[in-house]
């Protein structure tokens, strides 16, 4: 595929995707996040995560796809996330 020499724009999405289920198939999307399955507690929990993660995002002035590693972790500790160590045999 040729290059057109224009530069690629930098493109950022959250993924969430909820592991329980009470038999319902629930999808929502926002302008940078995807949400997939899970209870409808659980979408709900995602979704409100996804919208404050995305008021921050607002706060800081710049869109996901500009944001560091860094800014991201600070991001979802602020929201209440917290990073899964891998479980070590």
């Amino acid at each position: 595929m040729a290059h057109s020499g224009k530069p690629t724009k930098k493109k950022a999405l959250l993924l969430g995707v909820g592991l329980d289920s009470d038999g319902h198939k629930r999808i929502t999307r926002g302008p940078n996040f995807a949400l997939i399955g899970g209870s409808k507690d659980t979408h709900e929990q995602m979704t409100e995560t996804a919208i404050k993660i995305n008021e921050k995002l607002k706060q800081s002035g710049k869109p996901l796809e500009r944001i560091s590693r860094e800014e991201f972790d600070d991001i979802a500790h602020a929201v209440g996330l917290k990073r899964h160590a891998p479980e070590t045999n």
